[in-house]
């Protein structure tokens, strides 16, 4: 019991002798976690948005007007794993589609003397890397006369998809390095400026482990105030900028339910413990050691 009270008092003592040097870190630690968690933010509306367009992407097979053939071209389409909804669009339908696009110029397709309109089977995919894949497969077929779909639209969102996810590896490594790197330095003033007292207390005696716990819980603690403080901030910016993005652009399919901001700082969270314990115990761990051997 004397440990812990010890334990405790000391961390205080650290916490509050270099108070500004604490706040300082504790403020740059918010900013780093803040920017951690929009990055993660921004990185899973991204690929939901990315997700939500490929899923409305489909491959259009038009199919010559036999016995047959659109059953054959349907069955053919639906025993890929990679299509998602197959859909047979009749000659009759598509004339309907037609006049539904063309409104008011809708009389003028009245004048035509027979349907021109090919029937066709709509496939739609999972992935946009699917679409070309598919496509091909269906124009080699004999029923098929053409096949129409968004070829460029889909190797684009490939490309993001792909640039979106690199992006967010870097972006997490460079800010968990910056995170690291603030609290290891400020748990090393803080044992620089207490080796008198450290010397002395490892040579009546105490253990290592004695002697460094203070300091990593005085990490933990900086770590877990930065990452909590930035939950809090990024739970009304959230919400704010996705306020404003729908009265802008309500077009934009985004995830608007503010729970995957807690989802995503419970991450931070865990992130910024695990930052502060990792640096604090190396910082203080290496001093004591050094000082270990010196005596």
């Amino acid at each position: 019991m004397g440990t812990i009270r010890y334990i405790l008092r000391d961390t205080w003592r650290l916490l509050s002798r270099h108070f500004g040097l604490s706040l300082l870190t504790i403020l740059t630690s918010v900013a780093v976690f803040f920017l951690v968690g929009a990055s993660i933010l921004f990185v899973l509306n991204t690929r939901y948005l990315v997700e939500a367009v490929e899923g409305d992407l489909t491959v259009q097979a038009y199919v010559r007007d036999t016995d047959g053939a659109l059953e054959a071209v349907a069955k053919k389409a639906s025993s890929y794993d990679s299509v998602s909804s197959v859909r047979v669009v009749t000659s009759d339908e598509a004339l309907e589609r037609l006049k539904a696009r063309l409104g008011k110029l809708a009389e003028a397709v009245t004048l035509l003397d027979e349907n021109p309109l090919p029937p066709s089977v709509e496939v739609q995919v999972r992935r946009a890397s699917y679409a070309t894949v598919i496509a091909r497969e269906l124009i080699a077929m004999p029923e098929v006369e053409e096949v129409v779909y968004a070829g460029a639209v889909a190797e684009r969102l490939q490309k993001i998809s792909y640039f979106v996810s690199r992006l967010s590896m870097v972006v997490l490594v460079v800010s968990l390095v910056s995170a690291a790197l603030v609290l290891f330095n400020t748990i090393r003033i803080g044992v620089y400026a207490r080796k008198e007292e450290i010397g002395r207390m490892l040579l009546v005696g105490a253990s290592r482990n004695f002697v460094v716990f203070p300091y990593v819980l005085q990490g933990v603690i900086l770590g877990t105030v930065g990452a909590a403080l930035s939950v809090v901030l990024l739970w009304f910016s959230y919400g704010m900028a996705i306020s404003t993005l729908e009265r802008s652009l309500p077009f934009l399919r985004l995830l608007t339910d503010r729970m995957i901001v807690l989802r995503v700082g419970g991450v931070l969270l865990s992130a910024g413990v695990s930052v502060g314990w990792i640096c604090s115990w190396l910082a203080a761990s290496r001093f004591v050691r050094q000082a270990s051997r010196s005596r």
